[in-house]
């Protein structure tokens, strides 16, 4: 093979040892693995809609909700049709997404020739802003190489894999699902990795994973319809509030070490007890916009001199409220009011305010004063996913809010900028 260029023998061999690595393997029985969660404890969340309609109505139409979903054509975001199907590594490599047989596939090609094509059997990301996709190898689940980001309505290489060779081989681990489901039965198997008990995945972020196991809540209440205290059901009012932030930690503070099995943690467990976070806490300033709006809460002085604020103190989890700073905005205003805390500081807006508040305007009408987000906590570039898209030489840099409230002067100065002042 003296004529090959080393990406061509790379791509060569790497199907290869991965077959001989990741494929050839004994299957499990699932009805022998040790379970992660009690299973006949779980309901299902249209378990909640007779007592919580509108919470339940609201709630399947936000981003956790639809964070996982079996593949299916109203699921998966990117376009099938022809010249819009395939993501080009080079002149040799690359990948046709393709209806066949009943079903959904990414297919591999080298030279026109197939070298492997593999099912999407689950959709990660509610295609707010990208998808990633998952196909089976019998009990273990690997992260298909192609995904799609919606901002550019393009298919692009998945988030970590390369961008010069196709490859089918990142295994998903229980971690994973963890953060985008609500329960699955799993084991992990030395030599394996993570074994799924397909039947048994609960998709999507649901009311049981944050309020637990519903059975005996709803029984109880089935039972006692009169009854208005909930029993047997977490409520997040009754947390302290290191629990509430724990809950959202799990998955909103990076790559955690585990010490425990994926989905052992339960909301108003102790999160330390589990995992421990896998960053220098100490070094706020390198966190990356993506993943961990937690270490950057927590770094910011807005939570450092509070001890009331949280996650849920600007985020309503029943509610799809994705672009709508203004009422982000209004929740900022229930503490820098001009009482509690200090207004805007900037000479543009708070003349506005002042403006306002001599003729009797309502804060939430004055122009600007309805958006502080976009100064405050704005969209910046992740370091950590960075997309190459077809056809583009330069990768994709995705842009994440920042969850570290503070003062941007060059940003604010920017957006004012823009908007007349």
């Amino acid at each position: 093979m003296p004529g090959l260029k080393k990406y061509q023998l790379t791509f060569l061999l790497a199907p290869a040892i991965y077959l001989v690595t990741a494929r050839w393997t004994p299957r499990t029985d699932p009805a022998s693995l040790p379970p992660t969660g009690d299973q006949a404890k779980f309901v299902g969340a249209a378990a909640c809609a007779p007592c919580h309609k509108n919470i339940y109505a609201t709630h399947l139409q936000t981003a956790h909700y639809l964070d996982s979903r079996p593949a299916s054509a109203a699921a998966i975001k990117g376009s099938f049709k022809y010249g819009k199907n395939r993501f080009v590594y080079n002149d040799h490599m690359e990948v046709h997404m393709e209806k066949k047989g009943g079903g959904f596939f990414q297919t591999a090609l080298f030279n026109g020739n197939v070298m492997e094509s593999e099912a999407f059997a689950i959709v990660i990301g509610s295609g707010r802003k990208g998808q990633s996709y998952l196909y089976w190898d019998g009990d273990r689940l690997f992260q298909l190489p192609i995904s799609y980001y919606v901002p550019l309505e393009t298919w692009c290489n998945s988030p970590g894999y390369p961008s010069n060779m196709v490859y089918f081989g990142k295994q998903v681990r229980g971690q994973c699902m963890e953060c985008h489901g609500t329960n699955a039965r799993i084991t992990e198997v030395e030599g394996k990795g993570t074994i799924f008990d397909s039947a048994s995945i609960r998709y999507g972020i649901d009311c049981e994973r944050c309020h637990g196991p519903g059975s005996e809540h709803v029984a109880w209440h089935t039972a006692h319809p009169g009854e208005v205290t909930g029993r047997y059901i977490t409520n997040a009012a009754h947390l302290s509030r290191q629990q509430r932030l724990d809950a959202c930690a799990l998955c909103h503070s990076g790559f955690r070490k585990e010490f425990a099995p994926s989905f052992s943690f339960a909301v108003g467990d102790s999160l330390d007890n589990y995992s421990t976070a896998d960053y220098d806490t100490s070094a706020t300033a390198t966190l990356d916009v993506h993943g961990n709006q937690y270490g950057l809460l927590t770094a910011s002085k807005c939570f450092r001199f509070s001890d009331k604020l949280d996650c849920g103190s600007c985020h309503d989890p029943h509610t799809n409220e994705f672009g709508q700073v203004a009422v982000y905005s209004a929740r900022c205003m229930n503490c820098h009011n001009g009482v509690a805390q200090h207004g805007c500081t900037m000479p543009e807006i708070s003349k506005q305010l002042a403006k306002a508040a001599a003729s009797s305007v309502p804060t939430e009408k004055v122009a600007h004063a309805v958006n502080c987000i976009d100064c405050h906590m704005p969209a910046l570039p992740s370091n950590k996913i960075t997309l190459q898209i077809d056809g583009q030489d330069q990768p994709v840099h995705d842009l994440v809010r920042t969850h570290r409230v503070a003062i941007y002067p060059d940003i604010a100065r920017e957006y004012l900028s823009e908007h007349g002042h």
